[in-house]
């Protein structure tokens, strides 16, 4: 065989338990399991006192153009993930409206990386496969970024034209590989949008076979109605829904984490996923209404301040405030016009400006729309109550970064480094699921959700992706002050049969490739 994994607990990713044995390897499959005398391999990894897993499948990862920025996603393979699912919250870089921003998200400038002549999502994986990243990619395909290619940024309904247009877009990306469609209903452009539009391009996604991933329209104060309303347009468009990062978000609903989960629970066809933090991490211009677009804050703030200040602070009957149950001191800087804000709170700046936190928060808009903030909303409790729930995928809401590559220079989410192992110490540590479970829902449960055919298992023909870890040590060191720091406990990362990482390598194989919907 080209590679064998021996002496270890091979852990299959079903949820039974593990057993000791090996897995063997020849090309890109598993060529066998099984126990006793491993069979001879070009290359064998001891492993004596280890864990052998499916890789973790993250379907929740904002690595959209990473494959083109940083192939080697360090931050991702370096914690057992061997597949991601890109193109959340209603963003996705096909089509091309939406190029900047994807650039973004892998901390790259716009300009960085010329502008493609993709004509099809298509094209967009068949660049992925060129690109080779570490890691393989599925996507899918962002209704911000299809409205924003029709609509532009317009505060209206589509007309009947425009919403045809919209829904042979998403048709088309779900018969190229998509493998749904995702929205982000607190974003620009998605914000603006109905209900029945949203419906209307779920069902051209269901036509083709795919799924409904959202980010829902509020995670705090609205956070019951946002979850009914994903459920809703599941069953409108016929499809299977996903909700993205489940939280309850903000002293308001802190305590209601069973709650949610019964949610998903009784509904016909529903499922989320949840990063292991009590913080979230998103743009400070999501802290805006929908009326007030960050490229005029200053001028709204001018003209009705009182009305901005209340939107912002305390919500609207149709808008969430972010704020609101969480504090300015709580919503701190990843990015900012001048570096020495970075990682420190919007009051503490409103303090250093002799300003009050809501007229800071212009003054960073206003300098720099595209500011990013890391808000520390969520109650511990209900963080571990969700990690708990045997059925709700792990999934890290992150980029790729390194220490030494794009977005190093900056405060980032932990997360981004830590997520996977972290739950697994979690689990571990709190005694909050067997590691057969907790490797279930890191695995198989998410690659047969997004139709991964082939992965998520260790079984003879499956695609070898595999992690091998110690069970006792791993853990997530990474911290909101120096996050920039890799995981414990991992010793090897296969991809595709290759070795991707292994402990003690300073070098990462890129062996990933584009996933298309099965």
């Amino acid at each position: 065989m080209d590679l064998v994994v021996a002496n270890a607990t091979v852990i299959d990713g079903s949820g039974s338990p593990g057993v000791p044995g090996w897995v063997g390897v020849e090309g890109d499959r598993i060529a066998g399991v099984g126990r006793g005398d491993p069979p001879a391999a070009a290359r064998t990894i001891d492993g004596r006192g280890l864990v052998v897993a499916p890789g973790f499948v993250d379907v929740h990862n904002h690595s959209d153009l990473s494959p083109f920025v940083l192939p080697t996603m360090p931050s991702t393979v370096r914690q057992g993930v061997t597949s991601i699912v890109v193109g959340n919250c209603g963003s996705s870089p096909f089509p091309l409206s939406s190029w900047d921003e994807g650039l973004s998200l892998a901390y790259a400038a716009p300009g960085d990386r010329p502008r493609p002549t993709w004509a099809a999502w298509g094209d967009y994986l068949d660049a992925i496969d060129e690109a080779r990243p570490a890691v393989n990619v599925a996507t899918l395909v962002g209704h911000g970024s299809v409205r924003r290619e029709v609509l532009g940024d317009a505060r209206r309904p589509p007309s009947d034209d425009e919403l045809a247009r919209m829904r042979t877009l998403v048709r088309e990306a779900v018969a190229d590989g998509a493998v749904g469609l995702s929205t982000g209903l607190i974003y620009v452009p998605g914000i603006h949008a109905d209900t029945d539009e949203v419906i209307a391009l779920a069902r051209a996604a269901a036509g083709a076979g795919g799924l409904y991933a959202s980010h829902i329209r509020g995670e705090g104060r609205d956070l019951f109605r946002a979850v009914d309303e994903a459920l809703a347009i599941g069953a409108a468009a016929e499809l299977p829904v996903h909700v993205s990062h489940l939280k309850c978000e903000t002293s308001l609903v802190w305590g209601r984490a069973d709650e949610l989960l019964a949610r998903l629970v009784d509904a016909p066809d529903a499922t989320g996923d949840q990063y292991p933090y009590e913080a979230w991490n998103s743009s400070l211009s999501s802290l805006l209404p929908p009326w007030a677009p960050a490229e005029r804050v200053a001028e709204i703030a001018a003209e009705d301040p009182e009305r901005l200040r209340a939107a912002v602070e305390t919500g609207e009957p149709d808008f969430q405030s972010s704020v609101e149950g969480v504090g300015w001191d709580g919503i701190m800087l990843e990015t900012a016009p001048e570096a020495r804000w970075r990682g420190r709170s919007v009051a503490a700046v409103g303090t250093e400006r002799g300003i009050d936190p809501f007229d800071a928060m212009v003054e960073l808009l206003t300098a720099d729309p595209e500011i990013s903030c890391i808000g520390h909303a969520m109650a511990p409790d209900d963080v571990r109550a969700i990690v708990a729930d045997p059925g709700v995928f792990v999934a890290s809401d992150a980029s790729a970064t390194a220490p030494d590559g794009p977005g190093g220079d900056l405060p980032v989410h932990p997360r981004s480094y830590g997520t996977f192992p972290r739950a697994l110490a979690l689990a571990r540590d709190e005694g909050l699921l067997p590691m057969e479970a907790m490797i279930r829902k890191m695995t198989s449960l998410p690659a047969d959700r997004f139709g991964l055919t082939g992965r998520g298992r260790i079984e003879s023909g499956a695609f070898a992706d595999l992690v091998v870890f110690d069970a006792e040590t791993i853990r997530d060191p990474a911290t909101y002050e120096e996050p920039h720091v890799f995981p414990e406990g991992l010793v090897a990362v296969v991809v595709n049969g290759e070795v991707a990482w292994s402990d003690g390598s300073p070098s990462i194989a890129c062996a990933g490739r584009a996933l298309r919907r099965a």
